[in-house]
């Protein structure tokens, strides 16, 4: 198999993670004060792709742009590709066919993390060259997903484990009615067969190239679509909960290291602080992270929470939570938990009894609590 190449979808307009995403690309939301967007790119880079094209929209490409530059920082070179509109996944495929050509190419959603990365799958594309690999995993509400039925597989039956599911027989985009509870997980592998089944697809009832009904086209047309179940975490990060969950998850792998200042304070457990971090009488209980400039004060912060660079948090307590930089939560009279906080925002303390709070809130807002 010749060379692979990646292309990573950036666009959408992440309405799912407003008010945040009227500011900002979707897929430059910090998890563990790293961009989602990042992960995807590593992942590739540790599977030896390094030829990554990204698909951006006109009203958040030049902020990725940006982000990522030329990709020289991960050890990949990207090139960035303009998708007028968000008409699908397939769509994005046929955007980016004079970028593809003729190569097999691994197609990452931006805004998805997978556990362990992509190294095994892009080994068993490799090495038993099928037509196209698509990712599964068991799900509660497959309603909500693109659905792949297996042959001799139904939900709840014995546990599947890696490449050795069943036969794909038939892929639907949000059933009403789910005959199976494997989504497919935004990771795709696919050879340039997938361009002319791209072609054959008309629009689905919301206007949409489903890449469903792409792969849907490759195993009528008897081609081999092999799955991979994943029985690692998968987090499609476009709610508020799934980027507090995806938070979680990746705190909990962090290795502990102290660059910052601490001054008559207390640091519990797997924490990192960054360079030019300061502390003064504040406990930190991790797993968490404090971002590079960052000034803690008289607070707490509990377990499963990312201080972003350059935020101020005085005099209160904040846990299982997610500050973007330059954020402040100052005197607050009560806990701030489960919050996203975009950047710039500033939480004032105000009269009420202490209780517990919680927070979405875009960018630059100012907050007084009466």
């Amino acid at each position: 198999m010749q060379q692979l190449k990646g292309l990573i979808l950036s666009g959408g307009k992440g309405t799912r993670l407003r008010p945040i995403t009227h500011t900002s690309a979707k897929q430059l939301v910090p998890v563990a004060n790293k961009p989602v967007l990042f992960y995807g790119i590593e992942a590739m880079a540790q599977a030896g792709v390094t030829e990554i094209g990204i698909i951006i929209a006109p009203e958040t490409g030049d902020e990725i742009r940006q982000a990522a530059g030329d990709g020289s920082a991960f050890g990949v070179r990207i090139q960035y590709i303009v998708q007028d509109e968000p008409l699908g996944l397939a769509h994005a495929v046929l955007t980016a066919e004079p970028f593809l050509g003729e190569s097999p190419f691994v197609m990452y959603l931006g805004d998805n993390l997978l556990q362990g990365g992509i190294v095994e799958l892009v080994q068993s594309f490799r090495s038993d060259e099928p037509d196209a690999l698509i990712l599964l995993t068991r799900v509660e509400d497959p309603q909500s997903y693109g659905i792949a039925e297996l042959d001799g597989y139904r939900p709840g039956s014995a546990e599947l484990d890696g490449a050795s599911a069943g036969r794909v027989v038939r892929l639907v985009e949000k059933p009403p009615r789910p005959n199976s509870d494997l989504a497919l997980v935004g990771v795709y592998m696919f050879t340039s067969q997938i361009h002319e089944a791209a072609r054959a697809i008309e629009p689905s009832q919301r206007g949409e190239l489903e890449i469903t009904d792409a792969i849907q086209h490759l195993v009528d047309a008897g081609l081999r679509v092999q799955p991979h179940i994943v029985n690692g975490w998968w987090k499609d990060t476009g709610r508020l909960q799934d980027m507090l969950d995806a938070n979680r998850l990746i705190l909990d792998n962090l290795s502990e290291r102290v660059e910052g200042e601490l001054v008559d304070s207390q640091v519990e457990g797997r924490v990192r602080i960054e360079p030019g971090a300061r502390l003064e009488r504040a406990t930190v209980r991790g797993p968490a992270i404090i971002g590079a400039g960052a000034s803690l004060r008289d607070c707490y912060i509990g377990p499963y929470t990312a201080i972003g660079a350059g935020c101020t948090v005085i005099g209160a307590e904040v846990e299982h939570s997610i500050l973007l930089e330059g954020a402040s939560v100052c005197e607050l009279d009560g806990r701030m938990e489960s919050s996203l906080l975009g950047r710039g925002v500033t939480i004032r303390r105000g009269q009420r009894q202490p209780r517990a709070y919680r927070f979405m809130v875009g960018d630059n807002s100012d907050i007084s609590i009466l």
